[in-house]
Order: structure tokens, then sequence, then C-alpha cells
């Protein structure tokens, strides 16, 4: 870059710093969100892939506020509009959404503020947007960006593949020189490249931060028994906060959601089987809840941004590794200790890939969509951490163990398989990749029917005795997952090999050590202590008590706005006020997100809630 040209970059930047300190009121930007509000600044395209909590909202929203013309933000769920827009108003931003819960007058009333040049921010369902009508009017007004969020929905690859997702790539022909962003939480390389060439954006810089989620502290169990009571149990083991429970089916959320209520928790059901004005009323009463539990169906996705949900619990585990950590994401966005529990089975794994086998898709894209079926099992079956498995996943190196998860603390029984798995590596090698996973188990058990001699002269043959065909079964798919093995796939039908060469001779050499789950051994029947609901930390009593009083206010304030309570403070901010005690408007601005519209809103409300803990 040259020195005239990072010069013209510097001022946008230096309004977009001023905007964050005085719209969302944060001292400094986090992680990558600085270079990528840069890239869009100077006009160019890019791709983003922040995780989950990270901020991803900054990076179009700032930029949008700092350049003339209209910022167009793409988004598949409406909750996660609603709850953007809902936020955005709190802070004095000029936003609104464009969707299928807006009735005419509203819709009318926006493009009147669009046409006189009133919002910043306009939230649109691609469906909405690639609409001859709403392309027509907008090519008619001045846009700073094309924000496309949730940008993994392009790809087929992706866990949350929208066929409408991939219209939006002639975006680039219609509006030629606006700035493109996509932003995501969780895609894998493959699922990048076909971000970037689906959407167009093959000259854009490509920015990826670390998948860390530090603040969650991450479990799965096997299913065994009745799946409503352990529902039950692991719920009213954490009373009084907010989660989310992810179920298979509309049938399955109202009875979770029945036996919850049935049990003294206040829980609801939310599938795409509900009447528009009842999902409405339900999302509202929880989002507005300071604790309540939402019983969800998996593939209807939550896009919401309450930051206070203390544990997201799989009664069904989610299609992929990618849809796993987004959903497990929900928990924790105010970066406080938060639960995420998955129970799975053997049963669940078989339905995902049937459900795969009858979809509409080419062959090549319903092995990937099978081989990130197996992934996910090999990694919640597995015996490594978890989140360090998540992370290598989606390509980071040099991760460390998290030191938290339920695997971490040895809540599941191991024990030493480097013998079994040089075994393994050993066969597939001498089988020269010419079989599946089905007939490398038979081979090291010595069972193939009708074997060839040369397959029975091989060193391996009948080697894996110690083992049962479920157990080669569960340790070869950790070897897949760890890329030791390696699965070609073969037009449907999969032939495995020998994965990374290094890491393969480490394991023969003795330098890395393969541990399994002991055949014998059952799941920790891992149970939190109970605790009330979480408050903010490191609080004297009397700081507790002003705190406890600022919620209160907030929750007034909330209803009679109808609006989350969160978004018109975090119970983070609320903590640092209750440690400050600023008796001064000037000294309540310094605190974290509190900005201008906010100080003008609230400031003297809070003041006074303070003052009457002083006094």
């Amino acid at each position: 870059m040259t020195t005239a040209l990072a010069e013209a970059e510097l001022a946008p930047l230096d309004a977009a710093r001023e905007i964050l300190r005085r719209t969302f009121g944060h001292q400094a930007f986090r992680g990558l969100q600085e270079d990528v509000i840069a890239e869009v600044l100077a006009g160019r395209n890019a791709l983003a892939v922040l995780p989950t909590g990270g901020g991803k909202s900054l990076c179009y929203q700032i930029p949008a506020l700092v350049q003339p013309g209209l910022g167009l933000v793409v988004s598949p769920l409406i909750a996660l509009m609603t709850d953007q827009v809902a936020g955005l108003v709190q802070s004095g931003v000029a936003a609104a959404r464009l969707d299928s819960n807006i009735d005419l007058d509203e819709r009318a009333h926006t493009w009147r503020r669009i046409e006189r040049g009133e919002l910043d921010l306009l939230y649109i369902s691609p469906e909405g947007l690639m609409q001859p009508s709403m392309l027509d009017r907008l090519s008619r007004t001045p846009l700073s960006l094309i924000a496309i969020d949730e940008a993994h929905c392009v790809s087929q690859w992706g866990h949350d593949f929208r066929p409408e997702y991939r219209m939006l790539g002639r975006l680039a022909d219609i509006f030629p020189g606006v700035p493109r962003l996509a932003v995501t939480a969780t895609a894998d390389a493959r699922t990048r490249d076909d971000i970037r060439a689906e959407l167009r954006l093959e000259d854009g810089r490509e920015f990826v931060a670390s998948f860390a989620r530090p603040e969650l502290i991450l479990s799965a169990e096997r299913k065994r028994g009745n799946l409503e009571k352990r529902i039950v149990e692991l719920v009213t083991a954490r009373p009084d906060r907010s989660g989310v429970v992810y179920a298979g089916s509309r049938d399955k959320t109202e009875s979770l959601a029945e036996a919850l209520r049935g049990a003294g928790v206040p829980a609801v059901a939310y599938h795409a089987g509900l009447e528009k004005s009842v999902r409405a009323r339900r999302l509202e009463e929880f989002l507005e809840a300071d604790a309540a539990v939402m019983v969800a169906t998996i593939a209807f996705g939550m896009g919401v941004d309450k930051p206070d949900v203390r544990f997201v619990i799989h009664a069904d585990p989610p299609s992929a590794i990618e849809a796993y950590w987004q959903e497990i994401g929900r928990a924790g966005r105010d970066g406080d200790p938060a639960e995420g529990i998955t129970l799975y089975g053997a049963a669940d794994m078989v339905w995902a890939l049937r459900r795969i086998a009858e979809r509409d898709m080419d062959e090549v894209a319903k092995q990937g969509q099978a081989k990130k079926v197996r992934q996910l099992y090999a990694m919640l079956d597995g015996v490594g951490c978890r989140a360090a498995s998540v992370r290598r996943y989606f390509g980071e190196e040099g991760v460390e163990a998290c030191g938290q998860c339920d695997l971490c603390l040895g809540t599941v029984e191991t024990t030493d398989a480097t013998v079994p798995a040089q075994k393994a590596l050993s066969a597939a090698h001498r089988l020269n990749g010419r079989f599946g996973r089905g007939r490398l188990v038979d081979h090291l058990l010595g069972k193939t029917k009708e074997p060839s001699d040369w397959e029975t002269s091989l060193s391996t043959w009948g080697v894996g005795q110690e083992l049962s065909a479920q157990q080669w079964r569960e340790l070869t798919e950790q070897l897949l997952f760890e890329g030791l093995l390696r699965e070609d796939p073969n037009d449907g039908r999969p032939l495995v090999g020998v994965g990374d060469a290094d890491a393969v001779r480490a394991v023969f050499r003795g330098e890395r050590r393969i541990a399994m789950r002991k055949a014998s051994g059952r799941e920790s029947e891992r149970r939190p202590r109970k605790r009330g609901r979480e408050t903010a930390p490191d609080l004297g009593e009397a700081d507790r008590a002003l705190f406890e009083a600022l919620r209160t206010w907030r929750t007034a304030e909330a209803k009679s706005q109808h609006v989350p309570p969160y978004v018109i403070f975090h119970d983070r901010t609320l903590a640092e006020i209750a440690a400050a005690k600023p008796a001064l408007r000037a000294a309540l601005e310094r605190i974290n997100s509190v900005g201008e519209a906010k100080l003008a809103h609230y400031g003297e409300a809070v003041l006074k809630v303070v003052g009457g803990f002083a006094a």
C-alpha cells in the first residue's frame, strides 16, 4: 500500500473508531474487526469468518455509518434481523428491516425513509432482495455496501445450504462498484472456497479468526434410557438461567417443553409449524426473560443475539461440526462461562445419513455432507479435547487442549489404543486404499468373505482379535477424524487409505499416542453443582445489590418498550456500573457499551438508581 493510499484510508478508519466509541460505547476494536472494516471502507470485497460472539455485525454496521448511502444487509433469519435492528435503534442508528412480518404501512414508511436518505442500514432476506421489483427500487438507491450474513448458506459444502443464496452472486453485476462483504461464524476451507466462487468474491481478501470460545464448557454423552427424563435432569440442575434445548422434530420440541414446564421450568417450544403470531410472542417472551428455556428445532435456526444464554443442550445432535459450533455458540455471547451439552446415539447418525441419501443433490455433494456427519460423531464419541478438535477441523494449527471440557477433565474412561491404531494404519497401507471401512475391519478380524490368497498372505490379516468389530469401527472413525486415515469418495463407495504421512509416522514411532474409550466404560453421570442465576462476577455484597437494582430497572424499561433487556444494557455493562458507581454523566459515559444515544436515553435514570445506593 502506498503512503498516499494509507493516508486516504486513515481518515475513514478514524471515523470508524469514533463511531465505535460514540455510538456503540466501545473503546477499541476486537480481533480482526478493524482489518475487515478497513478493507470495506477502501471499497474492496472481503470474506470474514469470525466466531459467534466475535462482533461480525460491527464489520458491516460501522462502514455503513461512516460512508454515505444505504448499507444493505442480507440475512436468512427474521429473528436475527429483528434482534439486530432493535439493538441498533437503541444505539441511535437509523435501521429497519423488510421481511414477511412487516405490514404494508410499515413497509411504505421504510421506503419513504430510504428515498429521503434517512436510513443507514436495511436488513432483508435473500428471497426478498432478489425480487425484480426490489432490485429495481434499490438500483436507484445509493448503496454504501452489501453485507451477506450467514454466508455459509451459499455453499453446498456448508451445513445449512440454502439454494436461494446462490442467486446473490448476481449482485456483482447489478451493483458494480459497491463493496460486498460476506460474513459467517463457521466455514471450513472448502466452504470458504465455495463462498468466494458463488458470491464472486475471488478478488476479495479472506479474514479468518480463531474459532476459540474459551467461555464455553463442552460435554457430550451417549443417549441411554429415557431422553425426556434426562433433559429435565440437565435443565433442572441449572435453575434460574436462560438456556436453549435443540430437538430434531416439532413434536419433540412440544413434548420436551411440556415436560420441562411440568418440572417447574419456564419453557416454550419454538418451530416453523407455529403460527407467526405465536412464534413471535414466544420469541419475545424468551428474549425478554432473565431466565427462560427455549426448546427449538435444529432445522429452524434461532438467529438471536441474547447474550446471557448460559447453556445449550442438544437433545438431538446437529448435522455437522459447523452447525454444532454455531448452535452451541448461542451460549455465552456475553463472554461469561456457559455450557454446551450434546446427547447422541448411533441411531442419530444412521438417521442423519439416511436423510442425506434421500436429498435431491448430486452424489459428490452427498458424499461431502455424509463425511461431515461422520466427523461430527467421531468428535462426539472421541477422546481428544472437544474444543481443540473443533478448532483443528476448521484448519487451526498449534491448538492446545481447553482443559475444561468433559474429556479434558477425565470424565470419560479411555484406554491406550496406539497398538490397535498401528495395526489399522498398517492394514490400510497394505490394502493400498482399495477397500472401504467395513472391509478394513473384516480384514483385521480375519472375517472377509471369500478372501483372496493375496489378502490372506498379508501380515495384517486377522491381527485385530483384541477388539470387537464395533470397536474397530469406532477406532477407524477416530483415525479418519484425526487425519491419520483418509477417505476417497469413489463415486459413493468411499475407500479408506492412509492419511497424513508425518502424523502416521509419529504413531508408528510411538511419538503420538492414540487413546479410545474403554469398551466397558460408561460416560460420567456428570452433574454441575446446583447454582442460582449467574450474576455479575467479582462483585461484593453492596455492589451486587446495586447490580440487581439496575437489572430490575432495566427489566421494567425493556417491558415498557417491548424489547429484550440486553438491547438496553448487557449484564456486563450493569456490573461495571455497579462497581464504578458513577455519580456524573461524564463518568457513566466512560463505561463500556454506554454510547451517546444510550447516555441520552437512560443516563439520568441509571444515575438515579446509583445515587439511591450512594445515599
